[in-house]
């Protein structure tokens, strides 16, 4: 009853918000497609779609984690009825004109319904204001572009005015080389956003999901006060692959991975995704100052 009551009161926003998030679940393995049974890329059995559903796209046989989209990995954190897209500014998106970098950007966002890489919301968490971004490894892996650190600069400083805590879930294969410098500098751009938000005493809870790598690692995804992963993400900057080849030296087991880097304490937390909304709810109480309303 609840939930036929929910549907029937929800805006326009939140419908549409809710649809997105059905639609894209754990991206390419489930957009669009019609099948009863899915295939897990890791192990290769199948479970059927009710169970892959009810894992939150968890392989119900062997617990790897499918990359999910950031509607739905948004529609999981959310209380119902309170999401709410930022507007973003309009960033060109091929400043170097890079040879068929159009053509690959239009096929993206025909693919994906995305139209950049960073999703920008504001939201409630157990009755909590809180501006979240969410990077997209559908759209270009997640790269770091131009548009993307806009969005997430924007994102910071939504939060710094409304003095509401601030969450970032990166996924990211890191810059976008069809940007060249343009790129690069949201580095310094997010890093700065993330600085004068600190310095104003925002909270920052920046959550690391498979894989965190390149430029994102080196900017705004490890500056955040609260440092959470899900399990078995890959979190570095460069690949453990290129480290071996450019040292020559075998890496550790299980080296950067989310579980190596909180035993090495640079991850505080890693956090399951049936747990992330609980959890994220425990933090904000445990940061929310005595008297303040929610």
């Amino acid at each position: 009853m609840k939930e036929l009551l929910e549907k029937l009161t929800a805006s326009p926003e939140e419908k549409t918000f809710r649809l997105k998030a059905r639609l894209e679940a754990a991206g390419p393995m489930t957009l669009w497609s019609k099948q009863t049974f899915l295939t897990c890329p890791h192990c290769e059995r199948r479970a059927t779609r009710q169970r892959w559903s009810e894992s939150l796209y968890v392989c119900p046989n062997c617990g790897t984690y499918q990359p999910i989209g950031g509607y739905y990995r948004l529609s999981l954190l959310f209380d119902h009825g309170s999401f709410h897209e930022l507007s973003v500014k309009t960033i060109q998106q091929d400043p170097l004109h890079f040879p068929g970098y159009a053509e690959k950007l239009s096929l993206q966002k025909r693919k994906t319904g995305l139209s950049e890489a960073a999703i920008t919301a504001t939201g409630r968490i157990g009755g909590m204001p809180v501006v979240a971004a969410v990077l997209d490894s559908r759209f270009f892996m997640g790269s770091m572009s131009a548009g993307v650190g806009e969005r997430v600069t924007q994102a910071v400083e939504y939060a710094s005015a409304k003095k509401w805590p601030l969450i970032i879930f990166s996924a990211s294969g890191g810059a976008r080389m069809q940007e060249g410098i343009f790129s690069l500098m949201q580095m310094a751009k997010t890093s700065a956003a993330i600085a004068e938000f600190s310095a104003r005493g925002g909270l920052y809870i920046s959550f690391l999901t498979h894989p965190t790598t390149g430029g994102v690692t080196a900017s705004f995804a490890s500056l955040g006060d609260i440092m959470l992963a899900e399990p078995g993400a890959l979190i570095g900057f460069a690949g453990p692959r290129v480290i071996r080849q450019t040292l020559g030296i075998e890496l550790p087991e299980g080296f950067q991975t989310s579980e190596y880097l909180e035993e090495h304490g640079f991850v505080d937390k890693i956090v399951p995704r049936s747990e992330l909304r609980e959890t994220m709810t425990q933090l904000l109480r445990l940061h929310t100052p005595k008297g303040q309303k929610v």
